[in-house]
């Protein structure tokens, strides 16, 4: 019967069996990061898969192996050498790595992903090592079906792609960008239960019109300028076309595309394929929870979002991502669209898109939140002043631009301004906790993008710091597809997954500005956004694999997980 189908699908398949079976022996096991465990190697093992002698004697515990990476970690000081030294461990121990990276989450996650990320792309022909994933070049044109299969996975749920074409904040980065696929993927892996061999990095390499990069030999990437227009769309449709046809149920995720094409793919893709576009939904998944949340700090109820006036500080993808997410979910619960846009003033590099700015000069949606009542081009400081809003967030990637004097005129009209400065990495963002906590002696209700400690102050009390970050989006997102197989990924999807983040901690602590669970708990986290995704993916008719009817949704999502350790190892032939 179906039961029993089921129960052989979910119990065989999607959850780890503790065997691995492999053609391997001698020094193939050990050089191979999916199946070497180092210094774990029972006496059994090493006879069975002819190692005997080619590792330490010791036999050691896999929370031995571990205190040495921390300990290794703890004597290192330099957040980039940090990066390297966990990147070449997982070059050798694909295990060990999770296990270190699921069980010091909080400090490591800065780590393997923003900030320390972006210093990696910007210096990845240097420490380059070992590929972890798939460049497709503009050398590949015509041959990207065929190269595929080059990858020896079968089986992939998600796949993160960038063309390096905006880098976080740090703009054109080309192939260089490829640490942000792989750090992306990571967290899917530590914070989302994804099985690492079902993951599948990729940097699709179109040129760069990085000056520099250009006139780098040792630069990893294509020496030749970006394509564009026609030709840039045409190779997109081929490897598109390619990975689909390989791999037709895995989940595309987009990831540090340039704003024009950010939206145009998203646009061209998001009804014919699984994919969503990272820093246009992901970001405003997670700055909609904010928001919501903020709210509850506040007394106050998710539906008073219509009364809350918000001033933004970019434009781009990411800017209009967030702008976008909260006027569509106004919009579901029956707000008019244009007194959903009302509430937004946005601002650009020329300042207010405002009264009298050309249309053909707006990008895409610019054009829906451009104001009637206020002039083009007015500062930040004069908006905050006309408008007195009530949230103000940063996705300008223009460092220090929320000033004291912006930050004292937020505080002056409300009593606990909503503070959002959501630029990366952190070098980039428009303010500090320290700031923020000294200029609105404390009130404000505070999120970044990259993290900031909380802030104690001279009598006491604490600034509570959360960081508004995509991490506490994806990663569930990623479990949904792995566990359930979505056939598509929807707005709507964004906005469960939104509230429900928004809705996780209690009553007490939101009071007190602490607006999301500690990065230390993401797994849990990631169980329930992935519940509330599938939930309501099941109302769209968008799921192949429902969980079983009996199960609670959130125990089967994290019971669904993959957890690092150690399989016993079958030799073949």
């Amino acid at each position: 019967g179906r039961r029993d189908y089921r129960a052989l699908t979910y119990g065989a398949l999607r959850k780890p069996s503790g065997v691995a079976f492999t053609r391997s022996r001698g020094l193939e096991v050990v050089y191979d990061p999916m199946i070497n465990q180092g210094t774990h190697f029972s006496d059994v093992l090493r006879e069975r898969m002819h190692i005997r002698g080619l590792v330490p004697p010791s036999v050691q515990p896999l929370n031995v192996q571990v205190q040495r990476i921390v300990k290794n970690l703890n004597d290192i000081e330099k957040p980039i050498d940090k990066y390297s030294f966990l990147q070449q461990l997982l070059d050798r121990n694909v295990v060990l790595f999770y296990k270190v990276l699921v069980e010091h989450f909080s400090e490591l996650a800065p780590i393997v992903y923003t900030p320390t990320v972006g210093q990696a792309c910007q210096f990845l022909d240097l420490i380059y090592r070992r590929t972890k994933g798939m460049w497709f070049s503009v050398y590949d044109i015509g041959m990207m079906k065929s190269m595929t299969y080059n990858w020896p996975e079968e089986d992939v749920d998600v796949i993160v792609v960038t063309d390096g074409g905006r880098i976080l904040g740090l703009g054109d980065l080309g192939s260089n960008g490829m640490a942000i696929p792989i750090g992306k993927l990571n967290l899917y892996v530590a914070g989302g239960g994804l099985h690492p061999k079902k993951t599948l990095p990729v940097t699709i390499d179109v040129g760069t019109d990085n000056e520099t990069l250009l006139n780098n030999p040792m630069y990893l990437g294509v020496h030749r300028r970006r394509l564009e227009g026609e030709d840039y769309m045409r190779f997109v449709e081929e490897w598109m076309d390619a990975v689909t046809t390989r791999w037709p149920n895995a989940c595309i995720q987009f990831e540090d595309f340039g704003t024009a094409n950010a939206f145009a793919l998203l646009e061209k893709y998001r009804d014919r394929y699984l994919c969503f576009n990272d820093d246009i939904q992901s970001t405003g998944c997670i700055a909609l929870a904010s928001v919501l949340a903020s709210l509850r700090a506040r007394g106050l109820s998710f539906g008073d979002l219509l009364g809350e006036r918000i001033v933004i500080a970019g434009a781009g993808s990411a800017g209009l991502g967030v702008c976008g997410q909260i006027v569509q979910y106004l919009v579901d619960k029956g707000v008019d669209s244009k007194e959903a846009y009302a509430r937004f003033w946005m601002l650009d590099h020329h300042g207010l898109i405002g009264k009298g700015r050309p249309v053909e000069d707006l990008l895409f949606s610019q054009g829906s939140f451009q104001r009637s009542d206020l002039p083009s081009g007015m500062g930040l400081l004069e908006v905050v002043r006309a408008v007195k809003p009530t949230i103000l967030i940063g996705l300008s990637g223009a460092k220090g631009i929320f000033t004291g004097d912006v930050l004292r005129e937020m505080s002056k009209h409300v009593e606990r301004p909503v503070i959002l400065p959501l630029s990366n990495p952190s070098d980039n963002s428009e303010c500090t906790a320290e700031e923020v906590c000294k200029h609105t002696k404390g009130k404000a209700i505070f999120a970044s993008g990259s993290p900031f400690p909380s802030v104690k102050m001279s009598d006491g009390k604490v600034m509570h710091t959360n960081q508004c970050n995509n991490i506490y989006s994806f990663p569930g997102m990623g479990l949904a597809v792995s566990t359930c197989g979505l056939r598509r990924v929807t707005d709507e999807m964004f906005h469960a997954s939104a509230v429900k983040i928004a809705s996780l901690m209690n009553d007490k602590d939101v009071s007190k500005g602490i607006l999301f669970p500690p990065l230390a708990q993401l797994r849990d986290v990631s169980a329930h956004v992935a519940a509330a995704i599938v939930e309501e993916a099941m109302k769209q008719d968008l799921v192949r694999d429902p969980p079983p009817p009996d199960e609670d949704i959130v125990d089967f999502m994290a019971t669904s997980m993959w957890t690092p350790s150690y399989d016993v190892l079958v030799p073949v032939h």
